[in-house]
């Protein structure tokens, strides 16, 4: 007999990060351990007594020893990484004791100072002083993201962005008073690639990337750049399929054709439309029969392009999150079926995809974010200690998760958030050129 345990956790496997909620199973011990009760004495201890003094030292000195239960834990943490990343060099990972405890994990490009991170989020979030709430997801996400950022500091060459909700709000466009805009140009002053991969795709169109981006080009045009630092400044469309270099004598985005970049590996399914047709197809159907099921065939309207089919909401209608998963979770099933009978059998290569919830819409999009950062570490010769990538969908319905096989990853929710990412990279760059 199934238990309704395992129903609740199968069925919200998609929402969660299995690395994060390992960390936080580990850290509910020190947390666990600094709730026990206080006595009579220590609760209703008068303010300014000889014993409510008595009681703050107290608690000043549990809270240091709790600091010190959190950070033991994640010296372990630390420990387990370093041991998965020596398997890692000799083609072992599923040999790690990091990958029994957590057997979805992948590969780490870099080291992680969780102790050192810890210190100063535990500052901003007061984690190890806390009674009543527990370290929480996004407190363990803000301590890798910490973690990340100073350990890719020193080496760091490329980094990527995905656009909404990452750069600018859901479908907006970039603003000119955004203060990224002055963090990406300071990135490009230290002379970093800095590259938006976005789901986003409009075919050798660079007049409709330069509109969603006219804060951030704005703000190019304004800065005393030189040109070879503008020109590190790039535009990935459609996850992988349109490329695009700022161009510093025009101040436009000039298109650059894929042969430029494209390995051979991807031009055998890029350049062919008919399978690209055929796997659109299958898209189609099933986004239109899951929209059946749910009773919403009148309340939405599918959009198909070159290299993508999506669903978006009509005026007046709302789409839950759920609804949204439920769109990309039945397109990513039916497709990896599709090509394991049809493809696979046949002995060709499937055609990498990516169906996604985009947060107010989903999209099945013909490649992946995967392809498009690989290929730019190709195209400008970096590697994945050196190569950073912001985005805020990591849940296996979002299109920034397949990154983490190819680079160092930064998982964040809010352009405020990236902002605060991109201030820390930024002082710490400064640092390395004093």
């Amino acid at each position: 007999m199934t238990s309704l345990y395992s129903i609740n956790y199968h069925t919200r496997a998609h929402k969660r990060d299995a690395f994060i909620e390992f960390i936080k199973s580990l850290l509910l011990t020190p947390f666990v351990l600094h709730t026990r009760p206080s006595t009579a004495s220590e609760e209703y201890g008068a303010s300014g007594s000889k014993l409510g003094d008595k009681r703050t030292a107290n608690k000043e000195v549990e809270k240091d020893a709790n600091v010190e239960r959190y950070c033991e834990i994640l010296q372990c943490v630390e420990e387990l990484i370093a041991d998965h990343m020596a398997h890692q060099e000799q083609d072992l990972l599923e040999l790690s004791r990091l990958s029994t405890l957590v057997p979805s994990i992948g590969r780490f490009f870099t080291a992680l100072p969780l102790k050192e991170g810890f210190m100063r989020q535990d500052a901003k979030r007061s984690i190890a002083a806390r009674r009543f709430v527990p370290p929480s997801f996004n407190d363990i996400r803000a301590l890798l993201n910490d973690a990340q950022v100073t350990a890719i500091g020193p080496t760091i060459k490329l980094i990527t962005f995905d656009g909404d909700m990452t750069l600018y709000a859901d479908g907006a466009d970039f603003a000119r008073d955004s203060q990224l805009v002055k963090l990406i140009v300071h990135l490009l002053r230290h002379g970093l690639y800095v590259a938006i991969v976005t789901a986003a795709g409009y075919p050798g169109d660079a007049p409709k990337y330069e509109k969603r981006l006219s804060g951030l080009l704005d703000g190019f045009r304004a800065s005393n750049l030189p040109g070879e630092a503008l020109e590190k400044f790039y535009v990935l469309g459609g996850e992988c399929n349109y490329l695009f270099r700022y161009e510093s004598v025009s101040g436009h985005l000039r298109y650059i054709h894929p042969s430029a970049y494209q390995p051979s590996s991807v031009q055998a399914w890029a350049n062919n439309a008919t399978k690209v047709a055929e796997l659109l197809d299958v898209a189609q159907e099933t986004l239109l029969q899951c929209a059946r099921e749910m009773g919403l065939e009148h309340s939405v309207t599918l959009i198909r392009k070159d290299r993508a089919i999506g669903v978006i909401h009509n005026d007046g209608s709302h789409l839950t999150r759920e609804t949204l998963d439920e769109f990309a979770l039945a397109a990513q099933r039916r497709l990896n079926n599709h090509q394991r009978a049809q493809l696979i059998r046949a002995g060709e290569e499937p055609i990498p995809f990516c169906a996604f919830n985009g947060g107010s819409d989903v999209w099945v999009d013909i490649g992946n974010k995967l392809i498009g950062v690989q290929m730019l570490q190709g195209f400008l010769g970096t590697k994945g200690d050196e190569t950073l990538h912001v985005g805020d969908q990591f849940l296996s319905t979002g299109n920034d998760i397949s990154t983490r096989t190819a680079c160092c990853t930064v998982w964040i929710t809010s352009p405020e958030e990236t902002a605060d990412v991109l201030t820390d990279l930024c002082q710490l760059l400064d640092q390395k050129k004093a």
